[in-house]
């Protein structure tokens, strides 16, 4: 790996928009950075319209996180393929992010404070 995983929480509340419609507004969101990549911010389920989810057959693996699970946005807009992705049960190391859901952000807005 080109550098250490950390993950730490987020404070104030964070939502997580697709188009005009909001996904979900959440003040438990986690804030995950891995090496040089952009941080990645990880929000709870049950704070997500889950609705508006549905899971795909994608599925991918990380040596460092385990394995992903993918869900595409439904809304007014259309289909946000595999938007969304999920550690249902991550590796021990990063147990933090069990339970929560990424977004690509460049298909959805997630905005802070």
């Amino acid at each position: 790996m080109d550098g250490q995983i950390t993950i730490t929480p987020i404070v104030g509340p964070v939502t997580v928009s697709a188009g005009s419609t909001v996904l979900g507004e959440s003040r438990k969101a986690l804030e995950l950075r891995e090496g040089g990549h952009p941080p990645v911010v990880y929000v709870p389920r049950e704070d997500i319209d889950m609705q508006r989810l549905v899971k795909t057959t994608l599925a991918t693996k990380c040596p460092w996180k385990g394995q992903a699970s993918y869900y595409s946005i439904k809304g007014k807009f259309g289909i946000l393929a595999n938007a969304v992705w999920s550690y249902e049960t991550p590796l021990p190391d990063m147990a933090q992010i069990a339970g929560h859901l990424a977004f690509y952000p460049d298909r959805v807005t997630i905005t802070s404070g």
